[in-house]
């Protein structure tokens, strides 16, 4: 097993010249105990296995970012997936949030028929809700959880991107992004 010492020094290798052989090895190394971890923290196999590579890709992308003084490197990196997996986990409360909040939407046309609404409308308004909530189920998990945050959850953009750790305009984009795939998904089934 290689000494902590060994592994920081790979990591300033990383950071300072982008040594692959470098990465190589610290993905040897980490990958299989980020996804042990990852297991052991709640996630199914193929997520953890999934996030275990992003959390080494962001090794990857912020090894410059990585200070000894205030962390051993082990901490750093579990700090890093820990953290994804808790977006993990948030994007897909976020995801069931949304099929919850169709199912709700149904709930409220048996309120208008109760209340005497017209059959056309009832049946324009079921239509209306079916398409949505199978074009929501057509977004990938990312769209969806943003899209849920902001609209169903009625949080700021600010709120969103404290939570998500994402910069303000990353997420005006994302949130713009999905009301296009949105809006494509709806057009492209009127047809």
């Amino acid at each position: 097993m290689p000494k902590a010492d060994h592994m920081a020094e790979l990591v300033r290798a990383l950071a300072s010249r982008g040594d692959r052989a470098a990465f190589v090895e610290l993905f040897r190394h980490f990958a299989p105990r980020v996804k042990a971890f990852l297991q052991r923290s709640g996630a199914a196999s193929e997520v953890a296995e999934d996030l275990a590579q992003e959390t080494l890709v962001r090794v990857w992308r912020r090894a410059a970012s990585y200070d000894p003084t205030r962390a051993q490197l082990s901490t750093w990196i579990y700090t890093i997936a820990r953290n994804l997996l808790a977006d993990e986990r948030r994007r897909k409360t976020a995801a069931q949030s949304a099929t919850t909040e169709a199912d709700e939407e149904w709930d409220a046309m048996t309120v208008l028929a109760e209340e005497g609404e017209g059959p056309d409308a009832l049946l324009d308004g079921k239509r209306r809700a079916d398409a949505v909530r199978d074009a929501l189920r057509l977004l990938d998990p990312e769209q969806l959880g943003i899209l849920s945050m902001s609209f169903y959850g009625e949080q700021s953009h600010a709120d969103i991107a404290a939570a998500l750790g994402l910069p303000l305009g990353t997420v005006k984009s994302r949130i713009r992004r999905a009301l296009g795939r949105l809006h494509t998904l709806l057009h492209e089934m009127e047809r």
